[in-house]
């Protein structure tokens, strides 16, 4: 039986990573679970220099999910080479490193410095604001986002994947743009602005105001988008949002995924993206298919 899946040329030993910003860079995780059972670890978001984050609280739990305002916090680039590449080296996974920024040299600072470092792929956050457009996400604007992968990809050696926020009128246009831009890949979505209010403080729940709302709770609106987005694009797509088992991750693979980030689940199940692989792998068993990539897209017009 074959779970393995290739994304721009990289071969993954199953469809599973992990989302941004739930795992930290590995190490924080290593001790509930085996990383060489992943196909692929997503590090934290590195910048070119450290970003201290949000003012604290950041974090709420909201119905069905969580919303955060960590703002990013980072150690840096240069104290990432040292300590978190190394460490991830040390297992056999493929390591995808999320790169964030407030303007498009930042960016490019990051995708320069990570060139010869010895990492599989980046995934971009075009979800970050952009500073000289009055903080506006890259995210937002087809042709910021456009611009933006041809500028990462004129640094970059290893493929990269662009994230797509879901706080857009139209993910398929921003899809096409990034695929525009050079574009290897894909990966969608990101959190969903949302706001939860302290009725007995009388005051907002995070200090940020406004968080993005991640878990079970954005699922069939990631699922959607991640169709729509298969429907528009021919380069693959890493689907997430909400994934908490096996039959989640099959959803995003049926609608057009090639393969599944795990993120807010693994607060509350550490041990979730073991499951998931084992899960599909005895979805597979259980209606004799051989290879995952018979499930890619399966649903469709």
């Amino acid at each position: 039986m074959n779970l393995s899946v290739n994304i721009a040329g990289v071969e993954w030993k199953n469809p599973v990573t992990v989302a941004s910003g739930t795992f930290g860079s590995g190490a924080e995780y290593a001790e509930f679970v085996d990383l060489n059972g992943l196909g692929a670890v997503t590090t934290k978001g590195v910048a070119n220099v450290p970003w201290p984050g949000n003012p604290t609280p950041r974090v709420a739990e909201v119905y069905g999910g969580m919303m955060n305002a960590i703002g990013l916090q980072n150690p840096g680039i240069e104290l990432f080479c040292q300590r978190d590449i190394p460490f991830l080296r040390k297992y056999d996974t493929k390591i995808v490193v999320n790169v964030c920024g407030k303007s498009v040299e930042d960016y490019c600072e990051v995708v320069e410095r990570l060139a010869d470092e010895p990492i599989d792929m980046m995934e971009i956050n075009i979800s970050c604001p952009n500073v000289k457009e009055g903080g506006i996400a890259f995210g937002q604007n087809p042709k910021a986002a456009e611009e933006i992968t041809k500028a990462v990809k004129k640094y970059a050696k290893q493929p990269i994947i662009m994230k797509l926020s879901p706080n857009v009128t139209d993910i398929a246009e921003m899809a096409k743009a990034v695929e525009a831009g050079g574009a290897d890949a894909v990966s969608l979505i990101n959190t969903l602005t949302g706001m939860k209010i302290d009725i007995h403080r009388r005051t907002f729940a995070v200090a940020n105001k406004t968080g993005g709302v991640s878990g079970p709770i954005v699922k069939p609106i990631a699922v959607r988008m991640v169709y729509q987005v298969a429907q528009a694009v021919n380069i693959p797509i890493i689907g997430m949002g909400g994934i908490a088992s096996a039959e989640d991750a099959l959803e995003f693979i049926l609608a057009g995924a090639t393969a599944v980030s795990v993120g807010t689940a693994n607060f509350f199940n550490p041990g979730v993206t073991e499951e998931i692989v084992n899960g599909i792998e005895a979805y597979m068993n259980r209606y004799h298919i051989e290879d995952i990539r018979e499930l890619i897209g399966a649903v469709h017009d």
